[in-house]
C-alpha cells in the first residue's frame, strides 16, 4: 500500500513554522506546528498519526540538507 502526504508552509516567524499538510495536494485537511529551537513539533489537531509523522520526517530532512525551511513538498513511500 502506498502512502503520499502533501504539505506546504503557510507561517513562518523567528520563532516557530506552521504547515498544512494531507493527502490531497489540492485541500490540506490538517497542520502542524514546529518550534524552531528546540526543534519541537505537534499535530494542531492532537493526532500523532502516520501521516503527521511522515509530513514531519521530510519536513525535517529537506531543513536538514537546504539549512532553510521547505516551502512546500510530498513524501511517498
Amino acid at each position: 500500500m502506498a502512502a503520499l502526504v502533501y504539505f506546504r508552509k503557510i507561517f513562518e516567524d523567528s520563532e516557530v513554522v506552521r504547515y498544512e499538510f494531507g493527502d490531497d495536494h489540492d485541500s490540506f485537511s490538517r497542520r502542524l506546528t514546529m518550534r524552531k529551537v528546540p526543534r519541537t513539533s505537534v499535530a494542531d489537531d492532537g493526532l500523532v498519526d502516520y501521516t503527521f509523522l511522515k509530513a514531519l520526517r521530510k519536513i525535517n530532512a529537506l531543513h536538514t540538507e537546504r539549512g532553510q525551511w521547505p516551502e512546500r513538498g510530498m513524501s511517498a513511500s
